[in-house]
């Protein structure tokens, strides 16, 4: 019940802040709803998947987790004088320790002919390229002077996907036979990257030489 309520609440919230302008005080108070009630769903998850073996939880439970507290650490670092602390390097420690871990078992699931392997290794992909990304910033290395907005936005709109992306999966009994549970998996991510891109373009400021 904790993982639904978790879910539908991030889902919901979500798509408003999406559609909504960027940055007001509605959008504040929006995303402060979105960033718990997507941790309760990601916490509920990695439970879950212990409980009952439900390997999709754990990968949706890791991610969600990741994109939403780094989400929402990088505002921190609006301010030029803020430094990492030990919250941050784990999170990007775990979720590229993670990565690891799901290439490999994609790539062993690929060997085996199982096609989900396209998945595991997809995320996993994802997710160290966001924390090379996180340990650049860290050290001062960003090219873009407000990397803590890009990082901000960038990571809000992973964990969204990893809601819609679970909606999806969850619901996968409703899609036709014919479509494969990898393209059910990744179509959330194939729709919004994209988006993603567009932000970053439009709200990036390089570093003055």
């Amino acid at each position: 019940m904790l993982h639904i309520a978790g879910g539908a609440t991030g889902l919901t919230t979500g798509t408003l802040n999406i559609v909504r302008k960027k940055g007001g005080v509605p959008h504040k108070r929006v995303g402060k709803i979105f960033v718990y009630s997507m941790l309760l769903a990601g916490c509920s998850a990695l439970v879950l998947s212990v409980l009952h073996e439900i390997y999709f939880l754990f990968i949706v439970g890791i991610f969600t987790i990741y994109m939403t507290a780094t989400g929402q650490r990088y505002l921190q670092f609006k301010q030029a004088a803020a430094k990492p602390g030990p919250v941050d390097w784990l999170l990007s420690g775990g979720m590229m320790f993670t990565g690891l871990v799901f290439i490999t078992l994609g790539i062993m699931r690929l060997v085996h002919a199982n096609n989900f392997g396209i998945v595991f290794i997809v995320f996993g992909a994802v997710g160290i390229r966001f924390s090379i990304a996180d340990i650049g910033n860290y050290n001062g290395k960003s090219k873009v002077k407000n990397f803590w907005l890009i990082g901000h936005l960038q990571r809000m709109t992973g964990s969204y996907i990893a809601a819609i992306t679970a909606f999806l999966v969850v619901n996968g009994k409703y899609f036709p036979a014919s479509v494969p549970s990898f393209v059910i998996w990744l179509l959330p991510t194939v729709v919004l990257v994209p988006l993603i891109a567009k932000w970053t373009a439009k709200y990036r400021q390089p570093q003055k030489k």
